[in-house]
């Protein structure tokens, strides 16, 4: 029942119109294959939505509740959503992360996703099942926001997708990256890199307007530079934290970011700009011969004026994305309550998923043994302060998502400047977002509080890493969740179908939850003849801090590529 207008008086206006204003967005998903060929080289099976690809946006308001009806007719996979960047307060199992949040949704069921949004911002929603994503399981989700700090501020809104593509589908690609004929542990290059799922992007603009362009990279594997010829940008948002203005002549984002830019337009209309996104090749092994790797667009003032080729860049200098800051001027957590210790673990998917083991432990659910030898388990108390440093002992670039939360950015070093070494001054107002890259043989510094029972990963979002392990999962308030949260039976029956356990331990006991005898393990050590990068490519410490230290480290996802 919507409220009176008598109730709607003086300070009360406000809170009253949100509620009468919240609506309900319902999507009905038929997640299918079709055939695409996006970059005109290579035609190809895709994983489409009602049977179309590239897959529809969702779009919603702050306050809506967002339902979205999934029917798998893929027939040969599995599969799941994953809303990236979506906080899911008191909905964790709508999470969409298999074996974690939910069981896979087998083919020829229907799963239903439902939630309510109370953030604004740039999301994107992809797979999270078995690598799928890459093979065009992914799309744009915006939320807008009646009460942005940039309402106003620009006339339009324009989304930008940017992406990386591949003309093999992920489960050959995937094989052959985790096996024996790939020992130097190689990561698939991409053949092409996209812009709104094509190549060849104009925009038409006119001239003297502010266009707030939505940028995703929804990519696999690679980040890419961004930059407008002649035009600068302006951020005001990065994953769903506003930021104040700051001015940026290229930009770098990762595998899962996002960022919102103003850009002007000029008043002279006598020519067209090129826009270009170029993938990072440092993080490739090596570049194939005849890779092209950038992907260009047109801010088009002319229809009938030609498209420039874009000018030579003479080196790639993007804005620095840790400078930024949050309008809201939420002040660094100065308290870490939070510490735990493991290594050398490589993620594997426990045999009933993680939050059905919380569920039905009872008091047994704040042992995080009980969650499996292999996953990673950190059990969290409600809003306590955690830290996590993060060491990287390897030459590549990892961008680490953590679901459920943004995490302030304490730290982040330069290049090469080794492990963490507590000497660094914080800022005051630390940038937030939900994905952030640590760089080569460095490190970083993140904080965040965990007022958000439920179960999260947090795993580096380049795709070949987390189907290969480099995951960890955090475990928040599982008692408070057993009092709070019930599970859909349209949840139960995907299980059912598959004849997944929702009850038990990691290994799926549920009379002895301390007896793992039967999980899931990984596969043994890798032989001789493998080059160090085959064997451990990276070891991240992450070390959180209460009274003392604790270390965690990840030995290489290649613990995986003998599986």
């Amino acid at each position: 029942m919507l409220p009176s207008l008598k109730t709607c008086l003086a300070a009360a206006v406000v809170a009253c119109t949100a509620v009468v204003q919240a609506a309900t967005v319902t999507y009905d998903f038929d997640v299918g294959w079709v055939v695409a060929n996006p970059d005109g080289a290579f035609e190809r099976q895709t994983i489409g939505i009602n049977g179309q690809w590239p897959i529809p946006a969702i779009t919603a308001n702050v306050g809506d509740r967002v339902v979205v009806n999934v029917k798998n007719n893929l027939q040969n996979q599995t599969t799941s959503l994953h809303f990236h960047g979506i906080y899911q307060n008191g909905t964790t199992n709508m999470d969409g992360a298999t074996g974690v949040s939910q069981c896979p949704i087998p083919p020829g069921a229907t799963f239903t996703y439902d939630f309510t949004v109370n953030q604004p911002g740039t999301y994107w929603y992809h797979s999270h099942e078995g690598g799928q994503y890459p093979d065009g399981l992914r799309g744009p989700l915006i939320i807008h926001d009646p009460d942005s700090p940039y309402k106003g501020k620009y006339d339009e809104e324009i989304v930008l997708t940017l992406s990386d593509w591949y003309h093999d589908q992920m489960p050959g690609l995937l094989n052959f990256f985790i096996s024996y004929a790939n020992p130097t542990g190689a990561e698939p290059v991409p053949n092409a890199a996209l812009m709104n799922d094509t190549q060849n992007v104009t925009v038409s603009v006119e001239p003297g307007k502010t266009y707030m362009f939505r940028i995703v990279n929804m990519a696999a594997f690679a980040a890419q530079y961004l930059w407008f010829e002649e035009h600068t940008m302006r951020i005001v948002e990065v994953d769903g934290i506003y930021t104040e203005e700051a001015d940026a002549d290229m930009i770098y984002l990762t595998a899962a970011q996002r960022y919102s830019v103003l850009i002007t337009t000029k008043n002279d209309t006598s020519k067209n700009y090129a826009f270009v996104g170029s993938m990072d090749q440092d993080l490739f092994d090596a570049v194939p011969d005849g890779l092209n790797p950038n992907v260009t667009g047109w801010l088009q003032y002319d229809q009938d004026a030609e498209l420039p080729e874009p000018a030579t860049v003479d080196e790639f200098d993007p804005f620095d994305d840790f400078t930024l800051v949050p309008t809201d001027g939420e002040e660094l957590y100065d308290k870490v309550d939070y510490s735990a210790f493991f290594n050398d673990i490589t993620y594997v998917r426990p045999k009933v998923p993680t939050i059905f083991t919380a569920l039905s432990s009872g008091t047994s659910a704040t042992n995080p043994e009980i969650y499996g030898s292999n996953t990673n388990a950190f059990i969290l108390e409600k809003n306590q302060v955690v830290e996590i440093v993060l060491n990287n002992y390897d030459p590549g670039k990892h961008p680490f998502h953590l679901h459920g939360h943004a995490f302030q950015a304490v730290v982040r070093s330069a290049e090469e400047a080794g492990a963490y070494v507590y000497n660094e001054t914080f800022p005051q107002v630390p940038m937030r977002r939900d994905t952030l890259m640590v760089r080569p043989n460095g490190n970083m510094v993140l904080r965040f509080r965990a007022d958000n029972p439920g179960i999260w990963l947090f795993h580096c979002h380049i795709e070949w890493h987390v189907a290969s392990g480099l995951i960890a999962t955090m475990i928040e308030a599982p008692e408070e969740l057993q009092k709070s949260l019930k599970v859909p039976q349209d949840h139960l029956d995907a299980c059912a179908r598959q004849e997944i356990a929702t009850a038990g331990n990691a290994a799926g006991n549920t009379e002895d939850f301390t007896d793992l005898k039967g999980e899931n393990k990984p596969p043994p050590p890798i032989p001789a003849g493998f080059t160090a990068k085959g064997i451990v490519a990276l070891v991240f410490s992450v070390l959180a801090a209460f009274l003392g230290m604790a270390v965690i480290s990840w030995y290489d996802f290649f613990h995986i590529a003998i599986d």
